[in-house]
Protein backbone atom coordinates (compact mmCIF):
# COMPACT_ATOMS: atom_id res chain seq x y z
CA UNK A 1 0.00 0.00 0.00
CA UNK A 2 1.23 3.51 -0.65
CA UNK A 3 1.75 5.71 2.40
CA UNK A 4 3.17 9.18 2.88
CA UNK A 5 3.74 8.82 6.63
CA UNK A 6 3.54 6.36 9.52
CA UNK A 7 -0.06 7.33 10.31
CA UNK A 8 -1.16 6.31 6.80
CA UNK A 9 0.85 3.08 7.03
CA UNK A 10 -0.76 2.13 10.33
CA UNK A 11 -4.22 3.01 9.00
CA UNK A 12 -3.68 0.70 6.00
CA UNK A 13 -2.48 -2.11 8.26
CA UNK A 14 -5.54 -1.69 10.53
CA UNK A 15 -7.80 -1.99 7.48
CA UNK A 16 -5.95 -5.12 6.38
CA UNK A 17 -6.28 -6.61 9.87
CA UNK A 18 -10.02 -5.87 9.94
CA UNK A 19 -10.43 -7.78 6.65
CA UNK A 20 -8.77 -10.84 8.25
CA UNK A 21 -10.00 -10.96 11.85
CA UNK A 22 -9.19 -14.68 12.22
CA UNK A 23 -5.61 -14.48 10.94
CA UNK A 24 -2.86 -15.62 13.28
CA UNK A 25 -0.27 -13.04 12.19
CA UNK A 26 -0.03 -9.71 10.36
CA UNK A 27 3.67 -9.08 9.84
CA UNK A 28 4.72 -5.92 8.04
CA UNK A 29 7.46 -3.60 6.90
CA UNK A 30 7.58 -0.07 5.57
CA UNK A 31 9.98 2.46 4.13
CA UNK A 32 8.88 6.09 4.31
CA UNK A 33 10.81 9.17 3.18
CA UNK A 34 10.77 11.87 5.83
CA UNK A 35 10.71 15.60 5.05
CA UNK A 36 14.42 15.85 5.84
CA UNK A 37 15.18 13.14 3.23
CA UNK A 38 15.87 10.40 5.80
CA UNK A 39 14.29 7.02 4.93
CA UNK A 40 12.46 5.63 7.95
CA UNK A 41 12.24 1.84 8.01
CA UNK A 42 10.22 -0.31 10.33
CA UNK A 43 9.40 -4.00 10.37
CA UNK A 44 7.45 -6.20 12.76
CA UNK A 45 7.49 -9.98 13.17
CA UNK A 46 3.96 -10.04 14.67
CA UNK A 47 4.78 -12.75 17.18
CA UNK A 48 6.77 -14.95 14.80
CA UNK A 49 10.32 -15.89 15.84
CA UNK A 50 12.62 -12.87 15.72
CA UNK A 51 13.79 -11.98 12.22
CA UNK A 52 11.58 -14.48 10.39
CA UNK A 53 8.80 -12.18 9.16
CA UNK A 54 9.37 -8.42 9.28
CA UNK A 55 12.95 -8.45 8.01
CA UNK A 56 12.20 -10.75 5.03
CA UNK A 57 9.27 -8.45 4.13
CA UNK A 58 11.52 -5.38 4.35
CA UNK A 59 14.24 -6.90 2.13
CA UNK A 60 12.42 -6.55 -1.25
CA UNK A 61 11.39 -2.99 -0.35
CA UNK A 62 15.05 -2.13 0.27
CA UNK A 63 16.29 -4.09 -2.74
CA UNK A 64 13.84 -2.33 -5.04
CA UNK A 65 14.59 1.11 -3.61
CA UNK A 66 10.88 1.43 -2.83
CA UNK A 67 9.80 4.26 -0.55
CA UNK A 68 6.48 5.50 0.81
CA UNK A 69 5.05 2.00 0.87
CA UNK A 70 3.98 -0.53 3.47
CA UNK A 71 3.71 -4.29 2.89
CA UNK A 72 1.60 -6.40 5.22
CA UNK A 73 1.54 -10.19 5.05
CA UNK A 74 -1.38 -12.07 6.62
CA UNK A 75 -0.70 -15.62 7.85
CA UNK A 76 -3.18 -18.23 8.93
CA UNK A 77 -1.64 -21.18 10.76
CA UNK A 78 -2.45 -24.34 8.82
CA UNK A 79 -1.05 -26.93 11.20
CA UNK A 80 2.34 -27.35 9.51
CA UNK A 81 5.37 -25.89 11.26
CA UNK A 82 7.64 -24.23 8.69
CA UNK A 83 10.70 -23.66 10.88
CA UNK A 84 12.56 -20.38 10.91
CA UNK A 85 13.97 -20.79 7.39
CA UNK A 86 10.58 -21.74 5.98
CA UNK A 87 8.91 -18.79 7.69
CA UNK A 88 11.50 -16.35 6.36
CA UNK A 89 11.14 -17.74 2.82
CA UNK A 90 7.33 -17.67 3.00
CA UNK A 91 7.14 -14.08 4.26
CA UNK A 92 9.83 -12.85 1.87
CA UNK A 93 8.21 -14.56 -1.12
CA UNK A 94 4.77 -13.20 -0.22
CA UNK A 95 6.18 -9.66 0.01
CA UNK A 96 8.04 -10.01 -3.29
CA UNK A 97 4.92 -11.33 -5.05
CA UNK A 98 2.84 -8.45 -3.65
CA UNK A 99 5.41 -5.90 -4.83
CA UNK A 100 5.77 -7.56 -8.25
CA UNK A 101 1.99 -7.42 -8.78
CA UNK A 102 1.79 -3.75 -7.77
CA UNK A 103 1.94 -0.69 -9.94
CA UNK A 104 4.92 1.28 -8.71
CA UNK A 105 4.78 5.04 -9.20
CA UNK A 106 8.11 6.86 -9.45
CA UNK A 107 8.68 9.21 -6.55
CA UNK A 108 9.25 12.83 -7.52
CA UNK A 109 10.61 15.37 -5.05
CA UNK A 110 8.28 18.35 -4.91
CA UNK A 111 8.83 21.97 -3.91
CA UNK A 112 6.16 24.29 -2.55
CA UNK A 113 6.24 27.86 -3.82
CA UNK A 114 4.16 30.96 -3.22
CA UNK A 115 3.71 33.78 -5.72
CA UNK A 116 1.58 36.86 -6.03
CA UNK A 117 0.40 37.25 -9.59
CA UNK A 118 -1.79 39.46 -11.70
CA UNK A 119 -5.05 37.80 -12.72
CA UNK A 120 -3.77 37.67 -16.29
CA UNK A 121 -0.84 35.46 -15.21
CA UNK A 122 -2.91 32.82 -13.40
CA UNK A 123 -3.85 30.93 -16.57
CA UNK A 124 -0.19 30.79 -17.63
CA UNK A 125 0.77 29.34 -14.24
CA UNK A 126 -2.04 26.76 -14.43
CA UNK A 127 -0.84 25.78 -17.92
CA UNK A 128 2.75 25.21 -16.72
CA UNK A 129 1.59 23.31 -13.62
CA UNK A 130 -0.50 20.98 -15.79
CA UNK A 131 2.49 20.31 -18.07
CA UNK A 132 4.78 19.25 -15.22
CA UNK A 133 2.27 17.56 -12.85
CA UNK A 134 2.27 20.44 -10.39
CA UNK A 135 -0.83 21.48 -8.51
CA UNK A 136 -2.31 24.49 -6.77
CA UNK A 137 -2.46 24.04 -3.00
CA UNK A 138 -4.17 27.32 -2.13
CA UNK A 139 -5.11 30.59 -3.78
CA UNK A 140 -6.43 33.87 -2.41
CA UNK A 141 -8.02 36.49 -4.60
CA UNK A 142 -7.74 40.21 -3.78
CA UNK A 143 -6.54 42.89 -6.19
CA UNK A 144 -3.98 40.21 -7.23
CA UNK A 145 -3.85 36.44 -6.82
CA UNK A 146 -1.70 34.89 -4.12
CA UNK A 147 -1.00 31.30 -5.15
CA UNK A 148 0.64 28.50 -3.19
CA UNK A 149 1.52 25.54 -5.39
CA UNK A 150 3.48 22.31 -5.46
CA UNK A 151 5.80 21.55 -8.38
CA UNK A 152 8.51 18.99 -9.15
CA UNK A 153 11.75 20.42 -7.81
CA UNK A 154 13.33 19.98 -11.25
CA UNK A 155 10.87 22.60 -12.59
CA UNK A 156 11.31 25.13 -9.77
CA UNK A 157 13.99 27.34 -11.35
CA UNK A 158 12.18 27.48 -14.69
CA UNK A 159 8.89 28.60 -13.10
CA UNK A 160 10.65 31.15 -10.90
CA UNK A 161 12.49 32.57 -13.90
CA UNK A 162 9.37 32.66 -16.08
CA UNK A 163 7.35 34.59 -13.52
CA UNK A 164 10.21 36.88 -12.45
CA UNK A 165 10.16 38.20 -16.00
CA UNK A 166 6.66 39.56 -15.33
CA UNK A 167 8.11 41.31 -12.28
Amino acid sequence: MPCANEREALHGLRELASQHPNANHLAFAWRIRQEDGFISERCNDAGEPSGTAGRPILAPLEGGGIINAVVGVIRYFGGVKLGTGGLARAYGTAAKLAIDSSILIPWVEMATLEMTLDYSQLQLLEYHLAKCNGNIVNQQFTDRVQVKFSIPISEKAQIQQLFSEFG
